[in-house]
């Protein structure tokens, strides 16, 4: 079993370059769920944008893209040069706690 740790982050200076880096925060999603939300608001969004709007390295996204696949959660398919990404909304969410639940509940919830 792998260990997690957590590391914080340095403190933000506001002001620098006009933004604020947020310190030591943490989200009640996964950064795999970011990627899927994204992809299912804009199937046609390349990665390195994805990467942008989550936080994370776009090695990271494809990492996540590859799980997601894997996984059977989203359908990558070439249009030309471009991907466009097909998420699976009645898949299951993966964990025991919330299995009685489909990714389309998940975007019901965020999306309102």
């Amino acid at each position: 079993m792998s260990k997690v740790t957590s590391q914080a982050q340095p403190a933000s200076k506001a002001g620098t370059a006009g933004t604020a880096e947020p310190t030591n925060r943490w989200t009640f999603l996964t950064n795999h769920a970011h990627v899927l939300i994204l992809l299912h608001g804009n199937p046609d969004m390349v990665l390195r944008e994805v990467a942008l709007q989550v936080g994370i390295t776009e090695r990271g996204v494809q990492r996540i893209v590859l799980d997601l696949e894997e996984g059977g959660f989203i359908r990558r398919e070439k249009v030309g040069r471009k991907n466009h990404y097909h998420v699976l909304t009645e898949q299951r969410l993966r964990h025991p706690i919330e299995a009685h639940r489909s990714i389309g509940d998940l975007f019901k919830l965020i999306t309102g």
